[in-house]
C-alpha cells in the first residue's frame, strides 16, 4: 500500500475507533485543532507517563513543574518571541494558497533524497547480498549528481536563513522550479515573515486591559522559575526541570493531521549545567533521548538525527530526532544547547539576578542549559502510524480476509485486555464480569459480549488491545480461560488466578523503563 494511502486510512481509523476527532465537528470543525477521544486520551496519557517517569523517576537530579499558560508579557519580549518568532511565508498567486517557504524547500530536498533512495533500492535488488550500499552511494553517477544538488541547495538555504535573506529564500524556490502543489504553477509572491503568537487581553475593561500572549512554548515557564525550584529543592548543578503542558502557535500552514496544530502539548526538560560542560551534556542527552525512542521497538532504522543548518539565536548546538512517518522523515524531538541566553535575558529584563552559587567554586554564575523538547501530539502520531497495519489472512476454506490491527506497544495501549464470554448464558457473563472487576484496579479492562467472538477479536485488534480473555464452558469445569495474543493471534489456556501475573509482566511500564 502506498504510504500516502496508508496515512489517509489510519487518519480515518483514528476517528472511527475513538482516538482523534476533528474539534467542533458539528459546527464544521476548526482548522488544525483536534480532540482526543476515549482511546486517544488513554494512549496520550500513557505516552506522557512514559516520558515523565523516564525523566523524573529515573533521574535523581530532575524534578517537575507545572507553570501557568498566562505569563507576564515582558517574558516574551525577553525571550525574543515578540520580535523574532516568525515563519517565512509565500503565496501562490494562482491557487491563492499560502505556504511556509522553508517547508517548500525542505520538501523539494526530500524528493531528491527519494530519487537517491530509489536508485539504492534498485541496485540492492539487482546485486542482492553482495551489494555494498556505502560504495554505491560514493560512486554511482546519478546518486552523486543528486547529492550535489542537495548539498548546493542546503548551502544556499542555510546562508539565506542565517542572513534572514527573504529574497534569497524566494530565489531558491524560483531557481529550483518548485511549483505550487495545487495549481502546479511557479507564480509566487515575495516571502514575508509572520509572527506565530496568539495574543489576548487581560483586564476588567477594554481601556485598562493588558495585552498578553498564549505561550508558544513551555520552556520560559521553567526559566523564570529556575531559582524558585533550585532554592526550594536545594538542587545542585547539574539538575533538570521537566514540564508537560499546552502551547499555542498561530500556524498559517497547519496540516498532516495532528503533526502541526495550533493548540498542542509539549514535554520539555531544561537541564542546567556548568558553563563549558554544555556540549558534553548535549551529546549525552542526544544518546539518552534516542534510546528512549528506540526502546518502543519500532526499529532503529526509522529514526535519525538531523543537525540544524541554521542555529537559533540562543543555541550553540542543535539537532532533531526525526522519525520516518508515512509522509517522510520529520522531527519528533528537538535537543538544543541553549547556552545561558534565556536566564541572562530574564536577568536583564526583570532586574533580578538569575545566578547559581556554586559552593565548590565559591562563586556565582549563570548556568548553561540543555533542552530536550518533544511534542506529545507528534509522539502520538508516531506511535499510531508505526502501529497501524492491514493484514491478509487465509481462512480455512481458502478465501482471504483483511485484518486491521494497531500493534501498539502493550505498555502504551489504551485498553490492556478485553474479557469476553463466549455466549451470553450459562453463567459465562457473570464469570467475565468478575474477572473485569478483579483486574480493573490494575489494568484498563473492557467487557465485550456483542457479536460473534471473531468480530469481537477484530474490533479489539482495531482498538489495539494486546490481550483478549475468552470465557467458555470449559471455564466452568476447571477455572481456565483462553488468552489470545493480538500480534500473533495465538491462543493459550491459562488459569484465571494466573491472569494478573501474566498481564502485569507484559504491560507494565516498568519493563519499558528498565530498557533505558
Amino acid at each position: 500500500m502506498a504510504q500516502e494511502d496508508n496515512f489517509k486510512k489510519f487518519v480515518a481509523h483514528c476517528k472511527e475507533y475513538g482516538y482523534v476527532f476533528p474539534s467542533s465537528e458539528i459546527y464544521d470543525g476548526l482548522s488544525a485543532v483536534y480532540d482526543y477521544g476515549q482511546y486517544g486520551v488513554e494512549l496520550k496519557n500513557n505516552i506522557k507517563k512514559y516520558w515523565w517517569d523516564s525523566m523524573v523517576l529515573l533521574n535523581d537530579n530532575i524534578v517537575g513543574l507545572d507553570s501557568a499558560i498566562f505569563m507576564h508579557p515582558t517574558i516574551w519580549k525577553a525571550s525574543g518571541h515578540v520580535d523574532a518568532f516568525n515563519d517565512p511565508l509565500i503565496d501562490n498567486k494562482d491557487s491563492k494558497k499560502r505556504y511556509r517557504a522553508d517547508v517548500l524547500i525542505e520538501e523539494h530536498i526530500a524528493k531528491i533524497e527519494d530519487k537517491i533512495n530509489k536508485e539504492v533500492d534498485k541496485a540492492k535488488e539487482r546485486f542482492g547480498e553482495s551489494f555494498d550500499e556505502k560504495k554505491f552511494r560514493e560512486t554511482n553517477q546519478r546518486v552523486l549528481a543528486n547529492q550535489a544538488k542537495i548539498d548546493e541547495i542546503n548551502a544556499r538555504f542555510s546562508k539565506a536563513l542565517n542572513d534572514s535573506d527573504l529574497p534569497g529564500i524566494r530565489q531558491i524556490i524560483i531557481d529550483n522550479e518548485i511549483v505550487c502543489p495545487i495549481s502546479g504553477t511557479r507564480n509566487w509572491t515575495e516571502v514575508r515573515q509572520f509572527n506565530l503568537m496568539f495574543s489576548t487581553e487581560m483586564g476588567s475593561t477594554s481601556d485598562g486591559a493588558n495585552k498578553i500572549y498564549l505561550r508558544p512554548e513551555t520552556a520560559q515557564g521553567i526559566f523564570v522559575n529556575f531559582l524558585n525550584v533550585q532554592k526550594t529543592g536545594r538542587m545542585k548543578l547539574p539538575f533538570g526541570i521537566a514540564q508537560i503542558g499546552k502551547a499555542f502557535r498561530n500556524e498559517i500552514v497547519a496540516r498532516q493531521f495532528i503533526f502541526r496544530m495550533r493548540e498542542f502539548e509539549q514535554m520539555e526538560m531544561q537541564f542546567f549545567v556548568q558553563p563549558g560542560t554544555e556540549l558534553e551534556w548535549f551529546s549525552k542527552w542526544k544518546e539518552t533521548r534516542m534510546k528512549w525512542h528506540q526502546a518502543l521497538g519500532f526499529g532503529s532504522e526509522k529514526y535519525r538525527f538531523h543537525d540544524h543548518t541554521k542555529l537559533a539565536h540562543y543555541a550553540n548546538a542543535a539537532t532533531d530526532i526525526e522519525f520516518r512517518f508515512p509522509f517522510g522523515f520529520k522531527e519528533v524531538e528537538g535537543i538544543h544547547s541553549r547556552t545561558d541566553y534565556d536566564l541572562k535575558q530574564h536577568q536583564e529584563y526583570s532586574g533580578k539576578k538569575m545566578q547559581y552559587f556554586d559552593p565548590e567554586k565559591g562563586e556565582s554564575y549563570v548556568p548553561y542549559v540543555i533542552e530536550t523538547s518533544i511534542g506529545v501530539d507528534r509522539m502520538f502520531l508516531q506511535v499510531i502510524s508505526a502501529s497501524y497495519a492491514e493484514e491478509e489472512l487465509k481462512k480455512e476454506d481458502g478465501s482471504t480476509d483483511t485484518r486491521v490491527v494497531l500493534r501498539l506497544p502493550a505498555y502504551l495501549a489504551p485498553v490492556k485486555l478485553a474479557v469476553m464470554p463466549l455466549v451470553k448464558k450459562d453463567g459465562l457473563p457473570e464469570i467475565a464480569e468478575k474477572i473485569v472487576h478483579d483486574l480493573k484496579f490494575d489494568f484498563n479492562c473492557q467487557y465485550d459480549d456483542k457479536d460473534s467472538i471473531g468480530r469481537r477479536y477484530r474490533r479489539q485488534d482495531a482498538i489495539g488491545t494486546p490481550y483478549c480473555i475468552t470465557i467458555d464452558h470449559q471455564t466452568l469445569e476447571d477455572k481456565s480461560v483462553t488468552i489470545r495474543y493480538r500480534d500473533s493471534m495465538e491462543q493459550e489456556r491459562v488459569k484465571i488466578d494466573q491472569l494478573k501475573d501474566i498481564i502485569s509482566e507484559k504491560v507494565s511500564i516498568q519493563s519499558l523503563l528498565k530498557k533505558l
